[in-house]
C-alpha cells in the first residue's frame, strides 16, 4: 500500500512539472506574440512615394469659414504638411503646436494644415474653431466633407489620432501614423519637413515649444526684448505646449474625439 502510495505521489509531481512547465511556455509565447504584434507597422494614409490626390474640406476659420477647399489644388505642388486629426486629445497639444509652430516660421516655402476629421459635421463647424483658438493654432483648419473615414482615396486609419503627411510636387515624402500622438513624435516629423523645404539646421521640437511663449503666444525675433522679457515672467502655470489644464479647454478637447467616443 506504501508503494502504491509513494507511486501515485511520483505521478502527482511529475505531472505539476510538466503543467508549470506548460504554462511558463505559454506564457513566454503570449509575451512574444504581443511584442510582435507591438511591433507591427501601423498604416494611415498614402505612403513614401505616392501621390496626394484631391479631396474637398471646409474652412473653419476666417472669412473663407464654410467654404469648400481643394487644398491639393490650392498649393500646386508646394512642399506641404497634412495633419489629419482624427480626435483631440490632451497629450496632443504639444506636438500639434510644435508642427503649428515650424509651419509659421517656415511659411514662405511651407503649406501646413490642419484637416479634421469627424462625423458630426454641424457640431465639429461650431467647436473646433474654438479648438483652435484654445491651442494658438495658426496654419489653416479644415473639416473633411468625407466624415470621420477622411477621403476615400487616402485610406486613413481612424486608429490612429493623427496622420502626418509630408509632401512635396504633390509626392509624399514621408508619412507618420500616430496611434497615440506626442512630443516624442515631433523631432522626426520636424526633420522630414525640413528636408523638403531644404532645412539643413532645423530647430529642436524643444526650442520650437519655447518659442510660443508662455500660454502659447508666439516669440516674434524682433520683438522689444521688454515684451519678451515680461512673457518670459508671466506665471507659468500654463507651458508652452503643455497638456491644458482649463476645464473649458479640456471640455472642448474631449467634445471633439470621435474615435475614442465610438
Amino acid at each position: 500500500m506504501n508503494d502504491l502510495a509513494e507511486r501515485f505521489g511520483m505521478m502527482i509531481h511529475s505531472v505539476s512539472i510538466l503543467w508549470r512547465r506548460t504554462a511558463q511556455v505559454g506564457v513566454l509565447f503570449l509575451a512574444l506574440l504581443g511584442s510582435a504584434r507591438s511591433e507591427e507597422k501601423v498604416y494611415s494614409g498614402p505612403q513614401a512615394g505616392e501621390k496626394t490626390t484631391p479631396f474637398k474640406s471646409v474652412e473653419l476659420r476666417g472669412e473663407d469659414a464654410g467654404k469648400e477647399r481643394d487644398i491639393i489644388a490650392e498649393h500646386k505642388g508646394a512642399p506641404t504638411t497634412l495633419i489629419f486629426v482624427h480626435g483631440v486629445e490632451r497629450s496632443m497639444a504639444p506636438v500639434m503646436t510644435v508642427l503649428d509652430e515650424y509651419g509659421q516660421e517656415r511659411k514662405d516655402v511651407l503649406k501646413t494644415e490642419f484637416v479634421f476629421l469627424s462625423g458630426d459635421r454641424l457640431s465639429s463647424q461650431q467647436h473646433l474653431p474654438l479648438v483652435g483658438q484654445s491651442l494658438r493654432l495658426q496654419s489653416p483648419m479644415s473639416l473633411s466633407e468625407d466624415g470621420v473615414e477622411g477621403p476615400g482615396n487616402y485610406g486613413l486609419n481612424k486608429e490612429c489620432l493623427m496622420t502626418v503627411i509630408v509632401a512635396r510636387q504633390n509626392k509624399v515624402a514621408a508619412n507618420f501614423a500616430l496611434v497615440q500622438p506626442g512630443m516624442a513624435d515631433a523631432p522626426k516629423i520636424i526633420s522630414a519637413i525640413a528636408k523638403v523645404v531644404g532645412d539643413t539646421n532645423p530647430p529642436a521640437a524643444e526650442a520650437l515649444r519655447g518659442r510660443r511663449g508662455p500660454g502659447g503666444a508666439r516669440m516674434e525675433p524682433g520683438q522689444p526684448k521688454e515684451r519678451r522679457r515680461d512673457m518670459a515672467n508671466r506665471p507659468k502655470d500654463n507651458l508652452p505646449g503643455a497638456a491644458p489644464t482649463d476645464e473649458k479647454i479640456v471640455g472642448l478637447l474631449r467634445r471633439f474625439n470621435p474615435v475614442r467616443s465610438r
